[in-house]
């Protein structure tokens, strides 16, 4: 626990980033459950779902235990985003759609990218491994969360969401290949990840669809 809180203070940019995305995400998920009207008990399981599921399906693909199991202060994070999404709720009419949680969604996606990506590099597993390890990390909490309310995960149909951490898991790749590493290879995918996101939010993308593109009937 002393290593990690050592890790936030002076700039790994794991911990960075993974102290960031477990915020972002536990807050996101448990905005979600509130709006559905979960109580306490479900509204902390469905926020720290969206925060660990990522994270925990990355460790196992590379053969390590979930750091959620490891360390006190992954699941204190994940109760404090949990924590803040209750705030959020007393003071905002809808919570879940205000700009505040819109933000940390995109800031949530672009970290958990980042991490996803450093420990697939560590790990050496080739470009695909690396891209695909990065996009489950940013998109599989989310996903294990909608499942948990009970509606199909998002990103399998609308917006333009799991493409972005295919962009900052790329990006971090290609960083290495240049010899671009360390901090500046992760504040690169970070910041690829969250300005498309972004993006995509203010200028409504989406991929298109097979009916979209009149390849068959709607």
């Amino acid at each position: 626990m002393g290593q990690d809180l050592l890790g936030v203070l002076f700039g790994d940019p794991f911990a960075v980033m993974n102290t960031i995305g477990l915020l972002a995400f536990a807050l996101v998920g448990s905005s979600k459950a509130i709006r559905e009207e979960f109580d306490l008990l479900g509204i902390t399981v469905v926020g720290l779902a969206m925060a660990f599921a990522g994270g925990a399906t990355r460790d196992l693909l590379v053969t390590r235990v979930p750091l959620a199991l490891q360390s006190p202060i992954e699941i204190a994070l994940g109760l404090l985003g949990v924590g803040l999404a209750i705030a959020l709720s007393v003071v905002l009419t809808a919570p879940d759609t205000h700009p505040i949680t819109l933000v940390a969604d995109a800031i949530g996606l672009a970290a958990f990218t980042t991490t996803g990506a450093i420990v697939a590099t560590d790990a050496g597993v080739s470009a695909f491994g690396v891209v695909a390890i990065a996009t489950i990390n940013a998109v599989g909490g989310g996903a294990f969360a909608d499942i948990l309310l009970d509606r199909s995960p998002f990103i399998l149909f609308d917006d333009f969401y799991a493409s972005c951490a295919v962009l900052g898991g790329s990006t971090y790749f290609l960083a290495g290949v240049v010899g671009v590493t360390g901090s500046t290879a992760a504040g690169l995918c970070a910041a690829v990840t969250v300005l498309t996101r972004l993006a995509a939010v203010t200028r409504d993308w989406n991929l298109p669809t097979v009916q979209g593109l009149g390849l068959v009937e709607q």
